[in-house]
């Protein structure tokens, strides 16, 4: 399809004149930067760390987030245009900042207190911190009342028991958190049964007892 066609094609589901500007300008990077190093560091099962510091400086990590937080002030389907072009030359980067973006920072800025967003959400606007969303365990992931991670207070800090698995972002060398959903206490519903009152909380690289696996193949 001629690039002609494809104008007239995404005019016709509504992209704006700024929004076309954009894609069109983040087609270059996939194709001069990540494309021709996708296979080196592939095969060497290596987070290219010069890339993602180069799409932090271009502020994709940003893109979603108010300027006071270090971010480029635009919207999530800015974010969606970037990671598409991005995943034409690997989809493994796209997703990179897609879950870097979505599941890393996006919970910290919908649900965390101002003291949290203004720790968290500069750095890892700017691509200099990766933070990871940990949800999925062997038997919990999309069914989240499957939880077994718990959590308790204790002397006014959480203690929390379980193992977590998939976590995009969660064991890279510039990872400074995850944010980890735990069972924190059970309710009766209704009818009888047993409804598990999850909670999530910010876990910093380097918390005690918080321990990374290899990464997977």
């Amino acid at each position: 399809m001629s690039h002609e066609l494809i104008a007239e094609e995404l005019a016709s589901h509504g992209l704006t004149d700024e929004e076309t500007g954009f894609r069109d300008e983040m087609r270059d990077f996939p194709d001069e930067v990540v494309a021709p190093a996708a296979y080196e560091y592939d095969t060497k099962r290596e987070l290219p760390y010069g890339i993602i510091a180069q799409m932090g400086e271009r502020g994709l990590f940003g893109l979603p987030f108010p300027v006071e937080y270090g971010g480029q002030g635009k919207s999530y389907f800015h974010l969606c245009l970037a990671v598409e072009q991005l995943s034409r030359a690997d989809q493994s980067i796209g997703v990179t900042l897609e879950a870097g973006v979505g599941l890393g920072a996006m919970p910290i800025y919908r649900g965390g207190t101002e003291a949290q967003k203004q720790q968290w959400l500069p750095m890892l606007a700017r691509g200099e911190a990766l933070a990871g969303f940990g949800l999925t365990e062997a038997d919990a992931g999309s069914d989240a009342a499957g939880t077994k991670t718990t959590a308790r207070l204790e002397n006014g800090e959480w203690v929390i028991n379980g193992t977590k698995q998939f976590i995009t972002n969660s064991g890279t060398r510039i990872t400074r958190l995850v944010t980890v959903t735990a069972v924190t206490g059970e309710s009766l519903r209704v009818d009888g049964s047993v409804k598990k009152e999850l909670t999530a909380i910010l876990v910093p690289s380097g918390t005690p007892g918080f321990t990374v696996e290899p990464a997977y193949d």
